[in-house]
């Protein structure tokens, strides 16, 4: 199985580095541009032009490979299948009106999109793996009602997929503590009991495409992933998350996600509440120390370490609460 982990891994980082180039001059030729918002950085001016909705060329390889070499797809992996093509279907419309009109999908739209293909999903979960309970670290599994796991589920994948669209906001940035936070569903999913070897590899596949992709996208950046990719591999990321019971570990492994989201959701509501002031320079987190001085490729690099460690955490908590069980 580890062999095919690598193959598997090998083969999505090559095709991503072979055909971002020419993806690359189409988008260009299609004008798929990165466009600024001007109350943004001043800095972040330069990158406008830039080729996006880079993550639909991941979703492809991603989707093509797995879809290749495990057809037909099993019950087990038809929610994180279906999750990386139906939101990035919405991210790839958002994407792509945002290229040629400047307003991409309303807030609305979107969120009622993610929500119907979240609550799906759940459903989809719940009843192919007949889910009772969410697992609790060190005390084991906690019964729920299936009316309150499928919006529970449903909740954390629409929650994970906006975090992780908040963090994509820096060259490198979301891409690389994505990879990290697949890196330890991988290694939970090889690990469990009973081991989940087809989620493992489907992650495998995401980690190299991501991989590929940041060989484009560190700064400085020469395409973004767009909506297209953040939303998408952020939904998918909590379904393997819930797949493998460990859903309450996610926001320890996905740290970085939760504390930008978190700037973000304080900066708006103390804004509103105190009539004009904030607590951040600037929201989401990364801004707030771009604003102090850092250098963009410092904090990338520093919230990458922050992903791993959290990652780790995460992995830990998961090993030690299989052994307390045992």
């Amino acid at each position: 199985m580890t062999l095919e982990l690598i193959q598997g891994l090998l083969l999505a980082f090559a095709l991503v580095v072979i055909l971002m180039p020419p993806y690359i001059r189409l988008a260009r030729h299609l004008g798929f541009a990165k466009r600024i918002r001007e109350d943004g950085p001043q800095g972040h001016m330069v990158k406008w032009g830039t080729p996006t909705m880079g993550g639909l060329l991941l979703i492809a390889v991603v989707l093509g490979v797995f879809l290749a070499l495990r057809w037909p797809v099993e019950g087990g992996v038809i929610a994180p299948v279906a999750t990386l093509a139906l939101v990035g279907i919405l991210g790839a419309v958002d994407d792509y009106l945002n290229a040629r009109t400047g307003e991409g999908i309303t807030a609305r739209q979107k969120l009622l999109w993610q929500t119907v293909v979240a609550v799906f999903v759940a459903w989809q979960i719940q009843s192919t793996y007949a889910i009772s309970g969410i697992r609790v670290p060190f005390v084991g599994d906690v019964f729920v009602d299936p009316w309150i796991y499928v919006p529970f589920a449903a909740f954390a994948i629409v929650a994970s997929s906006n975090a992780v669209n908040i963090t994509d906001g820096l060259d490198g940035l979301s891409g690389g503590t994505l990879a990290f936070a697949f890196v330890s569903f991988m290694i939970i999913a090889l690990l469990n009991v009973p081991a989940q070897p087809n989620i493992a590899f489907f992650s495998a596949l995401v980690i190299g495409a991501l991989l590929g992709y940041l060989w484009f996208n560190v700064h400085p950046a020469q395409v973004y992933m767009g909506d297209s990719g953040s939303l998408s591999f952020g939904a998918t990321l909590a379904v393997i998350a819930l797949i493998t019971g460990q859903i309450l570990v996610l926001p320890i492994i996905g740290l970085v996600f939760v504390l930008e989201t978190l700037s973000d959701i304080i900066q708006i509501g103390y804004f509103k509440l105190s009539h004009g002031k904030r607590v951040f320079r600037m929201a989401p987190l990364h801004h707030h120390f771009e604003l102090g001085g850092w250098d963009e490729e410092k904090i990338t690099l520093r919230f990458w370490i922050v992903g791993i460690l959290s990652g780790l955490l995460g992995v830990t908590l998961f090993l030690a609460s299989i052994d307390r069980l045992r």
